[in-house]
């Protein structure tokens, strides 16, 4: 009969580390995520960013004529004129760029940040999400090890 309960503990033990081993890659796994979801962020966040300082600057142009410079690469600048009532060349994606009046450039620019908004709320339900999922890994690989210790 002890023999039966020896080996029995023997195939438990080898399975609670099996099991161990699994949530150990899964939670892994998990952290992965977890980082390129903050990288995500962080990317939506400096994309947020410049996007709110080009309506800013936008909204800036009036109608006087103004002077500034250009960059044109490793620190060199050229003079630049910008005149009143100049249409602005905004980016619309795939290498593709069209000429809006100023308004109509900074209502682009407006949409571009509530769907960069609405992105930046998924990635934090994502974050949410995997976080609950490590932490339930934490409780279980806890609840592993207190049985596996009160087995030996």
């Amino acid at each position: 009969m002890e023999n039966a309960f020896i080996g029995g503990k023997e195939k438990f033990l080898q399975m609670s580390e099996e099991q161990a081993q699994a949530l150990l890659q899964q939670m892994q796994t998990l952290e992965a995520y977890m980082a390129d979801l903050l990288q995500k962020e962080d990317s939506v966040l400096k994309l947020l960013q410049e996007a709110t300082g080009a309506i800013e600057s936008m909204k800036a142009l009036d109608d006087t004529q103004l002077e500034t410079l250009v960059p044109v690469g490793m620190g060199a600048y050229v003079k630049a004129t910008i005149l009143p009532n100049e249409k602005l060349v905004v980016h619309i994606g795939a290498g593709a760029s069209i000429e809006q009046d100023k308004n109509s450039a900074i209502n682009y620019v407006e949409e571009r940040i509530k769907e960069l908004e609405i992105v930046l709320q998924q990635l934090s339900g994502q974050k949410h999400e995997v976080a609950a999922r490590l932490e339930h890994g934490q409780r279980e690989m806890n609840r592993l090890l207190q049985t596996s210790q009160s087995n030996k």
